[in-house]
């Protein structure tokens, strides 16, 4: 028997008393606010509680250690505290998607009994236990500090800006109640008679299946049903541009890597549900897999998918001539670099809950980054009209190009569909390491050549990516790799390679960068080269070949609104006054563009006096796109944000693509003002009150784009581009004093969530830089805990200093440009070129320094 107190009051437990802490919690307790984003690898801090007033992770207890405690979730600590302590993280913007949040104001609930006056580094050592992947940290010190003084001084922290109009710090869009984790994530959901999925994956990265056996499995008490590819009714097969990828691998078919599904047991509950999913006994013939990205980019190596070469695409870019421009050149640096895979490291765990919707179609409620492309997809694999499934949206604990292609919205589906009741599917943090698309791993061979008085003159690339068993956005991403080859900087001739390759490692596709960060390595290291060899001052060479208005980009594109010499001038005197520095500039697309259509629509619905609903169709997933939306919205008709809701779901019909390629600010910002036209002017003649029932709604297409590599002599490959540079300072020791962010904005939206974007975005950086990485061997990870991948923590982030410079986009609303992947473009080369001045050593292999952070049995 174990007796304690959870929230005050008594708790008898009779039942296993190694239960874990974190499942009671959630699963019979009912408490939410405590999130599972490790799956019990303890590191995460996403489940800190309050035992005997000392915080602990919930999911390395188990029951028995509870016995004669006193436990505090969030939903017990006393409201006027914990309001307090979140209106601290909301005001100083320290809530981005905000899955970590409820454990790291727990964290700083006990730090501030312990510690009213705590410093900075206090507030560092603290959060050790807690992970964040959005913010960098920067934003929850500062919210800490507020926090402490607040409750020493009695002044309560307030809000200003609450017009909700552009150009203020207005508070993130439900940022207050998923601080307080009041706000549900899709694995916080819970439906009468709702049943639980798990999955088997494969044992082999290449292997022919020859029977799978369930039986065990479906007599596991507990278990409903047992589902293998025989069961799709529709298309087994997925993909956002090329339909490869299998939902289920079926007998008599060939695995192509760690992470494909096999089977799936839907049960009572997820522990029987994952108990049987061990019974399930599979045959296998067992193949060599293809694994190296350079042998298999090689004519006559074995194909992965028997259908389809394994070099999926070669993206070429040509212009003038280049052999002839390199051989002139006064001087020429080449180099071969390599950079590596990468895990998202989104804290919250795919999930998805589906229902029947009565109508013999399907209810999904997804936390994937385009709900029209979930319903597009899982339409698809159940062999319905795309009208009979609807999606909903929750915000997503982080994305970051994770969350693009389906991970468990169609398994889901499919079981709520046969069953014809809600069905919950998770993965866990093994499950998901293996499973989802990461950053493409990238070779490049790099020849950049200038004269003799600094002037550009010549780029050659030659890149591969490895794309792993499916095609993903594999060759969007080799695309931008060629398209952004040329960095901030204009080179008259051009030649340009890039090949996407298939190989039966795990998948890659999106993430923050899109391939513009690789190549940045690549090419910023090579000026700093160049400047060596020709004497030439870093900081002026970069500025006399940057971007300017008229010039082209690598593609041939011609560019207007261009920001790079004013974010140049932004870090100069601190460039020139530090000992070891080193320096990069960057240019990131807005719009997926490349031939293909950006396209937004929203609606604005009156609901009543006090309440107006904004339809639209993006994920919010931290970057605070909806709260983009809204600031529009108040900004074109005077409407009070707080009566404003933002939705989105399928059934408003807004067909809109995948959140992704840092276009949601532009597109759903000009779809607003579009809709908001009519509006405003019938609010010049009636009351809002008398407007109730009315609906408006808006668009904004971009069509005009072009196909890199097309030969059109004018092209226009995307519709906008940001702009940046980054400079890194080391101190005497060669780590990391400062670093400066200085980022064309085109207009800031919302200053406090821009500099969250961008520290968010450098901490990325860094550790891609330096640390970050998913070591992979025969096609396996060499681990899946989160510890070993290098994520840095708070201690481990140095100063991050940003500086808005607004250079308007002819095209953004206000002249708005997309922030939220530029801010780790040019960090890793600034890194390495500021090592380079420390200790004359080139890098051209990231990540740089990982053996320092992460045990070398992982490196």
């Amino acid at each position: 028997m174990i007796t304690f107190k959870l929230n005050g009051a008594p708790v008898t437990y009779d039942r296993d008393e190694n239960r874990n802490v974190l499942q009671y919690l959630r699963n019979e307790a009912g408490l939410t606010s405590v999130k599972d984003g490790c799956s019990g690898q303890a590191v995460c801090g996403t489940c800190l509680i309050e035992v005997d007033g000392a915080p602990r992770l919930a999911c390395a207890l188990k029951m028995k250690k509870l016995n004669n405690t006193e436990v505090y979730t969030l939903e017990g600590v006393p409201d006027a505290v914990k309001t307090e302590l979140a209106k601290a993280f909301v005001k100083k913007g320290a809530v981005q998607c905000g899955f970590c949040s409820p454990g790291i104001l727990m964290r700083a609930k006990v730090l501030l009994l312990d510690n009213p006056s705590p410093t900075v580094e206090d507030i560092r050592q603290a959060l050790k236990m807690n992970l964040c992947r959005c913010t960098g940290f920067k934003k929850i010190e500062e919210a800490i500090l507020l926090a402490a003084e607040a409750r020493r001084t009695g002044k309560a922290v307030r809000f200003e800006a609450l017009d909700g109009k552009v150009g203020a710090s207005y508070p993130k869009y439900e940022a207050l109640e998923t601080a307080l984790g009041a706000r549900d994530f899709v694995g916080d959901l819970h439906f009468e008679g709702m049943l639980h999925g798990a999955l088997k994956f494969s044992d082999h990265p290449r292997a022919i299946v020859r029977k799978i056996d369930t039986a065990k499995a479906k007599e596991v008490e507990g278990v409903i049903a047992v589902y293998t590819a025989a069961d799709i009714p529709g298309n087994p097969n997925t993909g956002l541009i090329f339909p490869d990828w299998p939902l289920m691998i079926a007998e008599g078919q060939t695995t192509h890597y760690i992470g494909d599904v096999l089977a799936g047991v839907v049960a009572e509950d997820e522990e029987t549900a994952r108990r049987a999913v061990e019974l399930i006994e599979v045959e296998y013939d067992v193949l060599d897999p293809i694994t190296d990205l350079l042998e298999a980019a090689k004519e006559g190596t074995e194909r992965v998918h028997p259908d389809s070469p394994n070099v999926l695409e070669n993206c070429i870019i040509k212009r003038g001539d280049v052999r002839s421009a390199l051989a002139n050149s006064a001087f020429v640096a080449r180099g071969t670099y390599q950079t590596q895979p990468i895990e998202h490291g989104f804290l919250e765990l795919e999930c998805a809950v589906a229902r029947p919707n009565g109508e013999g179609g399907i209810e999904l409620f997804s936390q994937g980054q385009g709900v029209y492309e979930d319903r597009r997809q899982v339409a698809s694999l159940l062999g319905l009209p795309e009208e009979q499934v609807k999606v909903a949206l929750l915000s997503n604990g982080g994305g970051f190009g994770g969350k693009e292609d389906l991970s468990v919205q169609g398994h889901a589906a499919l079981f709520a569909y046969h069953l014809q009741r809600p069905v919950r599917v998770a993965l866990t943090r093994d499950e998901s390491v293996c499973m989802h698309p990461k950053r493409h791993p990238i070779y490049m061979e790099m020849a950049l050549g200038c004269d003799e008085k600094g002037k550009l003159t010549a780029l050659q690339l030659r890149a591969w990516g490895d794309t792993g068993a499916y095609a993903s956005v594999g060759t969007k991403v080799m695309e931008r790799v060629a398209g952004h080859a040329s960095a901030g900087y204009y080179v008259p001739a051009i030649s340009l390679e890039a090949r996407t390759v298939y190989t039966n490692n795990i998948p890659c596709g999106a993430m923050r960068g899109f391939g513009a960060n690789q190549v940045a390595f690549a090419m910023e290291s090579c000026m700093d080269e160049l400047c060596e060899k020709g004497g030439f001052d870093r900081w002026q060479f970069r500025y006399d070949n940057a971007l300017v208005d008229g010039l082209k980009t690598a593609t041939g594109q011609t560019l207007h609104g261009v920001g790079i010499r004013a974010c140049l001038l932004a870090i100069k005197d601190e460039f020139y006054k530090a000992k070891y520095a080193g320096i990069a500039c960057a240019i990131k697309n807005s719009g997926i563009g490349n031939g293909m259509v950006d396209e937004s629509a929203v609606r604005i619905e009156i609901a009543a006096t006090d309440h107006v609903v904004l339809h639209h169709g993006w994920t919010e997933m931290g970057q605070g796109v909806h709260t983009m939306a809204l600031q529009t919205l108040c900004e074109e008709t005077g409407i009070a944000p707080q009566i404003i809701e933002v939705r989105v779901d399928t059934r408003a019909g807004l067909g809109t693509g995948m959140t992704t390629a840092s276009r949601g600010t532009a597109l759903v910002g000009n779809a607003v003002i579009d809709a908001a036209r009519g509006l405003k002017e019938d609010l010049k003649q009636r009351s809002l009150a008398e407007l109730v029932g009315n609906t408006y709604s808006g668009q904004w297409k971009c069509d005009w784009t072009t196909k890199p590599g097309s030969g059109e002599e004018d092209p226009a490959i995307h519709y906008s581009y940001g702009y940046a540079a980054q400079l890194c300072v080391l101190n005497e020791e060669g780590e990391i004093e400062a670093f400066y962010a200085a980022h064309d904005a085109g207009k800031v939206m919302n200053p406090a969530l821009f500099e969250g974007q961008i520290q968010g975005a450098v901490h990325m950086g860094i550790g891609y830089a330096l640390s970050e990485s998913l070591p992979l061997e025969g096609g396996r990870p060499l681990t899946t805990r989160l510890r070993h991948l290098g994520i840095l923590r708070a201690h481990q982030t140095p100063e991050i200093v940003v500086k808005a410079v607004e250079v308007k986009d002819p095209y953004g609303p206000y002249g708005a440009k997309g922030v939220g992947e530029i801010g780790l473009v040019p960090t890793a080369p600034a890194i390495a070129n500021a090592l380079y001045q420390y200790d004359g050593v080139r890098r051209r292999k990231l990540p740089m320094k990982r053996e320092k952070y992460v045990s070398k049995q992982y490196v």
